[in-house]
């Protein structure tokens, strides 16, 4: 099963592969177009891994899933329940996740398996769908939680979630990819707080393209995150979140501590 990433050369220049055990195979052309070895190869150490594509916008899905549903008392949505985080809240592998400009408050993870779109695609049907489907990564739905409800008259998803670094994606996509018998599994400085199976999706990843995509256009490189389910929890300055997929691999970022320096997520 073939798992892409981009990464950056020591001298700069950004680059996209396929990793085969502890070194990264390159490859030249468009990543969702035409692609061929380059006949290069790296250390996987020599290189450093960014986001594994460039979003013009990451739809994130809430209550998508039967277990938290239930939890919170919210019946099954008849359509996608959904916000945008912009392409400028894109953050990558191993890249600090920060507090927006005064923020103090409660910032809150969720382990979530993200969609990558392959293909312009608008208005599809379901049994089309998966022609547009690239392949999946991991994703951490970061929110900073007390300003979602800091204005009692307008629920702030958007601005909750939509700082820069807040959306965390990575470290690979995954081409054929079995979701329905994966798990996402989400600890906390090494203590498990998410282990949930994906098979518990009220919208299918097929149903989510075609649904969404009556509502928008999505462009090859665009991200939707499924949705997450029980065990979100918020995080201490310092704390490094990671979210786990078997086939796909582990996303790891940290809360930074103090003034951030760019990682270069993009």
């Amino acid at each position: 099963m073939p798992r892409w990433v981009r990464y950056r050369h020591a001298d700069g220049r950004t680059s996209f592969g396929t990793l085969d055990g502890e070194r990264v195979v390159e490859h030249a052309g468009d990543l969702f177009a035409s692609r061929e070895p380059s006949g290069m190869a790296f250390a996987l150490a020599d290189v450093k891994l960014l986001a594994p594509c460039t979003p013009s916008k990451i739809v994130a899905l809430w209550n998508n899933f039967h277990a938290l549903g239930a939890k919170l008392g919210k019946k099954a949505p008849a359509h996608p329940l959904f916000l945008i985080k912009p392409s400028s809240s894109l953050a990558g592998p191993g890249d600090a996740i920060r507090r927006p400009s005064g923020y103090a408050g409660r910032i809150a993870f969720e382990g979530e398996l993200g969609i990558v779109i392959g293909r312009e695609c608008r208005d599809v049907s379901v049994d089309e769908a998966h022609r547009f489907i690239f392949g999946y990564t991991c994703v951490n739905d970061v929110t900073a939680i007390d300003l979602m409800n800091e204005n009692a008259d307008f629920v702030q998803w958007c601005r909750a979630k939509g700082s820069d670094t807040f959306g965390c994606i990575g470290p690979a996509i995954a081409r054929m990819f079995d979701w329905q018998s994966a798990r996402i599994v989400t600890r906390v400085d090494d203590v498990e707080r998410q282990n949930y199976p994906l098979s518990d999706m009220i919208f299918s990843p097929e149903e989510q393209v075609s649904l969404i995509s009556r509502d928008m256009t999505l462009f090859p490189g665009d991200v939707i995150a499924c949705g997450t389910s029980l065990g979100v929890g918020s995080i201490k300055d310092g704390a490094t979140v990671e979210i786990a997929v078997d086939g796909i691999g582990t996303l790891s970022n940290r809360l930074a501590t103090g003034a951030f320096v760019e990682a270069g997520a993009a």
